[in-house]
């Protein structure tokens, strides 16, 4: 068993409701509001576990990794950093926020790996996604959005068009850390597709952390694209060297990354 603890902080990280239980924990209020600052703290008594947590009513529930004793996820109230997110979330004075141990099945299932909608700024849960460059720093193109499992290809922007756009840099890349060891053997890819104001990228290369690689080549599409790779045991996997297709505009983006495999 498993002792869990969510607690509600604010900016001063002072507690303001907090409830703790054994392999499972839910966080509800009403008549309460959301301030800038506040905060979730999601904590266990004992590292590397998996957790199901839900964040948020309008936020799908996520399948995460801890490999320490505790997790922070920022409230989202800011208007920028919120457009990436449906509107409905952290809104209003009644909110529920749950977690539980994953159970093995849920575990050991082949699965997505990358599939992360809590994932958020800088985290110690994983999947985690970062990249070097996100457009204009702009929350409708971070690297967040393009593991939160939300695919809506025909238009770019605010939810639910959010994808990961890399303000035309060259060098552009994308990392999908998964915080311990997984094996891997297939990769879906969906492009964003709000043509003609988006290019797509014709071909890329997945880089691995156990050294190899692969190129792989996409249709002007936007459904997704499935890749059948070699069985590999890895920490991350990163998507970079684009290569834009000869078109008109210079706006290709990613909707979505998934990466299948199971749990080592």
């Amino acid at each position: 068993m498993v002792k869990m603890t969510i607690s509600w902080l604010n900016k001063e990280n002072v507690c303001i409701k907090a409830v703790e239980g054994t392999d499972q924990v839910y966080l509800d209020f009403k008549y309460m509001q959301y301030s800038e600052g506040d905060k979730l703290v999601f904590t266990v008594d004992r590292p590397e576990q998996y957790l199901i947590v839900k964040v948020d009513d309008a936020i799908e529930s996520a399948k995460i990794y801890l490999p320490g004793l505790s997790w922070e996820y920022p409230i989202i109230l800011d208007p920028e950093a919120k457009r990436a997110f449906s509107p409905r979330a952290f809104e209003g004075e009644r909110h529920y926020v749950a977690a539980r141990l994953a159970s093995e099945q849920e575990i050991n299932a082949y699965q997505n790996l990358a599939l992360n909608p809590a994932d958020h700024g800088e985290s110690s849960a994983y999947p985690h996604a970062t990249a070097n460059v996100e457009t204009r720093n702009e929350s409708v193109f971070a690297a967040r959005n393009a593991i939160d499992g939300i695919i809506a290809t025909n238009s770019h922007g605010a939810y639910p068009y959010q994808s990961w756009g890399i303000n035309q840099q060259a060098d552009a890349s994308m990392r999908v850390t998964f915080g311990r060891m997984v094996e891997i053997d297939r990769i879906g890819i969906v492009l964003r597709a709000d043509f003609p104001h988006d290019s797509y990228w014709e071909k890329a290369t997945f880089r691995y952390s156990d050294g190899s690689s692969e190129v792989v080549h996409f249709e002007k599409s936007g459904i997704p694209q499935y890749f059948d790779i070699q069985p590999r045991k890895v920490e991350w996997i990163e998507i970079g060297e684009l290569i834009k297709a000869n078109d008109d505009s210079p706006f290709p983006a990613l909707t979505e990354l998934e990466v299948y495999g199971k749990n080592v």
